[in-house]
């Protein structure tokens, strides 16, 4: 199975391929670059290296919200392209699940957050669970194996909300994502659980982690055609909030 992956989510621009289980090449950029610039020739660079035909790919992760919109249009734009021109089915994989897995196997809960600015975040909660003694009875390879389960679902809220929803689940937390360096002050004032923060090589989006949850979920059978491919915002752009405030004060 070999998954292309891109994820223009955020401020990172991140492109990856994977097959059968092995990363064979990521290309990431966090700098400030408008991802229109920078992800079709990021592809390029690895079909390249790779010396890849893109026919031969099984499908295309991308990474489907939340997070920029404008980001989240351009990857999406650019995967379903690619996926009409190739014929090929589309994984649409959480940006905040992706985040998570940047950090497959730990046993704390795992918290990415991104800016979603008036003080809210996108967010969720993870955690991984370990193949229980039946399962590794069945299959010798589920001793090593973890799935990774869904705590609190994908949202935006502010994060006062979310601390005091950690708080209640009463566990060792770690943040990661682009809003951790925004919030870090109120989350360490608010946390009555011990919290830390992802390493740099783990803390941000990459495109191996869309494409290794690409891969699960392609053989689970969670694909979907170009066509029918949305990416999720979970909330209403500024420009779309904007205007409602406008049409009810018209209505006032």
């Amino acid at each position: 199975m070999k998954i292309l992956a891109l994820d223009s989510s955020g401020l990172v621009a991140s492109v990856a391929v994977t097959e059968n289980g092995v990363l064979t090449a990521e290309y990431t950029v966090n700098y400030k670059k408008t991802h229109s610039q920078t992800l079709l020739p990021m592809l390029q660079t690895i079909k390249e290296m790779l010396e890849l035909d893109l026919d031969t790919i099984d499908g295309i992760a991308v990474a489907a919200g939340p997070g920029s919109f404008t980001g989240l249009r351009i990857g999406s734009a650019t995967a379903k392209g690619l996926g009409l021109a190739l014929d090929k089915p589309m994984i649409e994989v959480s940006t905040l699940a992706g985040l998570a897995y940047n950090l497959w196997g730990s046993d704390k809960l795992i918290c990415p957050i991104m800016d979603a600015r008036r003080g809210q975040v996108y967010t969720g909660v993870y955690t991984f669970k370990k193949a229980g003694e039946a399962e590794e009875k069945e299959d010798s390879e589920a001793a090593f194996a973890y799935r990774m389960e869904t705590v609190i679902s994908d949202r935006a809220e502010d994060i006062e909300e979310l601390i005091e929803r950690l708080n209640a689940l009463g566990k060792e937390v770690i943040f990661l994502g682009d809003g951790v360096p925004v919030f870090w002050e109120r989350i360490k004032n608010l946390s009555k659980v011990p919290c830390t923060y992802a390493p740099a090589h783990a803390n941000r989006q990459r495109a191996a982690a869309i494409a290794a949850l690409g891969e699960q979920y392609y053989a689970e059978g969670r694909i979907v055609t170009a066509d029918a491919h949305q990416p999720e915002y979970l909330r209403m752009s500024q420009a779309e909030r904007e205007r409602l405030e406008q049409e009810q004060e018209r209505q006032k």
